[in-house]
């Protein structure tokens, strides 16, 4: 009995006394070693790159001016025609017609005409003399001034049917390349129908499609630089001449056309091409893309206490996010230190030391 009682004082003794052992054998934390970075100002400039193509300033919707069964059609999608020459013809059966008829009403009006005046001369001979009434020769010059009128409203109608022949021949107004096509050998094309869409030689534009947000950035410089997409190498300088003054409501995007000063010879119509422009340099925060983490309320970066070298993860509200780093729109000052690799390793008021610090 007496010795389980002093097992049991004893057992309390030996925890103690192991317990203090331990203590003392514990080993001295080494500090972290981490990279650090001193917040700084640094010129900032966001670079845009939008694709687009290569249209002509001018586009032309060719179309017949009369109605009729199309007949020919001479050239195709992608043909480079002059100005004048005949891209179509429709059946011209119906002009012909009516310009027949046009030339047999002329000739009649000509020989009312002839009759017409000759009764007026003789009429006038005859009142000179006073061989006739004033009522008989105010007739023959009424009649003559009707046969007249006459003849000049039947030249007038020919000259409609003339032109009316000629429009069953579609010609090009202005030398360019054919884009577009709408009409087939046999089907009757109606007056005003487009029949062809020709982007005319001479100017080109850059045609892109951009987000509205773009126009609340101060950018560098009047134009915006222009890469052939197939081939890099080639390059030119455009400059906006048209912005849309609505938001397609499909994309959600404005439609903006830039002028393509001294365009190259491979930058063809239909060329796809990427359009460049940088925004003016601004003063901003940029750190690594390794120096951000997070708390419970978003993005945070360690930040490096000078005088103690104590760490406390900070928030921080993020601008942009870059390839290689994020621009930080509040939450740092310039002069702070805060860490850029090592901090998946930290806690909150850990002693921390980097390059230039003594441990």
């Amino acid at each position: 009995m007496l010795s389980a009682f002093r097992m049991i004082l004893l057992v309390p003794l030996a925890l103690s006394l192991a317990g203090c052992g331990g203590e003392k054998a514990q080993p001295v934390r080494a500090l972290l070693l981490v990279k650090t970075e001193v917040v700084r100002l640094q010129p900032s400039q966001t670079v845009i790159r939008l694709t687009g193509d290569v249209q002509a300033r001018v586009s032309t919707e060719l179309s017949f001016r009369v109605s009729g069964r199309v007949t020919e059609r001479l050239v195709d999608v992608g043909a480079h025609v002059n100005a004048g020459e005949v891209l179509a013809r429709i059946d011209p059966t119906e002009q012909q017609a009516d310009l027949a008829g046009s030339q047999a009403a002329v000739a009649s009006a000509e020989a009312q005409v002839r009759v017409a005046t000759a009764n007026f001369e003789r009429q006038k001979s005859l009142i000179d003399k006073g061989f006739t009434t004033r009522v008989a020769y105010d007739q023959a010059q009424e009649a003559l001034r009707t046969a007249e009128g006459s003849l000049e409203t039947a030249k007038a109608q020919l000259g409609n049917s003339t032109d009316a022949l000629s429009y069953t021949e579609l010609r090009a107004s202005a030398p360019g390349i054919i884009t577009a096509r709408n009409i087939e050998v046999g089907q009757v094309a109606q007056a005003a129908q487009s029949a062809y869409t020709l982007a005319e030689d001479g100017a080109r534009d850059a045609v892109v499609d951009v987000y509205e947000s773009i126009f609340l950035t101060q950018w560098e410089g009047e134009g915006a630089k222009l890469t052939l997409l197939s081939d890099p190498s080639v390059t030119a300088t455009a400059r906006p001449r048209e912005i849309s003054p609505s938001v397609d409501p499909k994309t959600g995007s404005v439609r903006v056309k830039m002028s393509i000063i001294d365009p190259p010879a491979a930058m063809t119509l239909g060329s796809v091409v990427v359009a460049e422009g940088r925004s003016k340099p601004v003063d901003k925060i940029a750190l690594p893309w390794s120096a951000l983490t997070s708390d419970i309320h978003g993005p945070a970066v360690w930040v490096v206490d000078p005088s103690s070298h104590a760490v406390s993860l900070r928030s921080v509200v993020i601008e942009t996010y870059e390839t290689n780093s994020v621009v930080v729109a509040s939450g740092l000052k310039p002069g702070e230190r805060v860490v850029t690799e090592g901090g998946k390793f930290l806690r909150p008021a850990q002693i921390v030391t980097y390059e230039g610090v003594s441990s």
